[in-house]
């Protein structure tokens, strides 16, 4: 399976904050609408796609929205105070660059602190080169949002670009949309809203389509890092099988499937066990009466950072996976 670079470029350059989805919501619209039986968006702003297919009603989910910095305050000098849209790192922010839906480019640094290991999002601000609060408010509003400026980057292993999360996501179900003619099962693919915030939009969609199954496509962390935490995930080691984080304990059949189906096709595949953290199967399985869940993750280095970096061949695994798992008839 060859790399597609150019769409997974295209997708994490797209803006798209928490509640503030429409433009990535619109290009992946344009992308599959030709190899879906049905498209909608629903009242939340989710955009769920259908395979139609005879067998179970399997739900894939995948998160379209980024985290991001709504602006709080403006002072008299022009300078933004904020607020984080999910989880931002005061370390990973400090002397970033942001961009906000209109255009309008900031950066973002800090009041003056003896000890920078302390800095909180409280000391911080956005310069957007204003000279006085009346020439900010020409371009920036209270509550408009900004995310991180950055570009995708890449060499023969890797690639490294701000917002894999859960743009990688959402460019397996892409890829996997595409791979799959003819389904076995009745496929929901969801590129869903908020998860940043609360998986607020997986939430909601599963509630409406009331799957069998659900399956989220996510990126995990990383332990092979100097003096990383001990984790058993790495890097170019595969894709990673899910079997607890802060928000599921995956159904042991969802799990022993997506195990069973690696090893029968040969596909690399490594175990996961995040002790923080959740993904959208975290709503999913909680839905109404209950619905067996799992995940398949991308092991990522530098998770909700301006340069999260994940292996090009973990990534073309965890699309095998995802495709072999949408074609099991399930028995459950």
């Amino acid at each position: 399976m060859s790399f597609n670079s150019q769409l997974l470029s295209k997708l994490v350059e797209i803006y798209g904050p928490s509640s503030n989805e429409g433009r990535i919501r619109d290009f992946i619209r344009e992308e599959i609408k030709d190899y879906v039986d049905e498209i909608r968006v629903d009242a939340l702003g989710n955009l769920i796609a259908r395979k139609k297919g005879e067998g179970k009603r399997v739900m894939i989910s995948a998160h379209m929205d980024q985290i991001g910095m709504m602006v709080t305050d403006i002072d008299e000098k022009g300078f933004l105070r904020f607020t984080n849209i999910g989880g931002i790192s005061p370390i990973y922010s400090y002397g970033q660059q942001v961009i906000f839906e209109n255009g309008t480019v900031g950066a973002i640094f800090c009041e003056p602190v003896e000890d920078p290991s302390k800095i909180k999002l409280e000391n911080m601000y956005i310069d957007i080169g204003a000279f006085s609060k009346e020439e900010a408010e020409k371009k920036v509003s209270i509550g408009d949002i900004c995310v991180y400026k950055g570009h995708f980057s890449e060499n023969e292993n890797v690639v490294f670009t701000p917002y894999l999360d859960d743009r990688v996501g959402c460019f397996i179900a892409i890829e996997a949309i595409k791979e799959i003619r003819e389904p076995k099962n009745d496929l929901y693919f969801v590129f869903s809203v908020q998860e940043e915030v609360g998986l607020r939009g997986a939430r909601t969609a599963a509630f409406a389509i009331e799957p069998d199954i659900g399956i989220s496509i996510d990126v995990t962390s990383h332990g092979d890092t100097p003096k990383a935490k001990r984790f058993a995930v790495g890097l170019n080691k595969g894709a990673a099988i899910k079997v607890k984080d802060r928000s599921i304990i995956v159904h042991p059949y969802i799990r022993e499937t997506l195990v069973k189906l690696a090893k029968e096709k040969e596909i690399p595949y490594q175990m996961e066990i995040l002790e923080f953290g959740g993904t959208d199967s975290g709503a999913i399985h909680l839905s109404k009466e209950g619905v067996p869940s799992g995940v398949i993750s991308v092991p990522t280095r530098y998770v909700h950072s301006p340069v999260e970096m994940a292996s090009k061949i973990d990534i073309n695994n965890c699309t095998k996976l995802l495709v072999e798992f949408l074609n099991t008839e399930f028995d459950i």
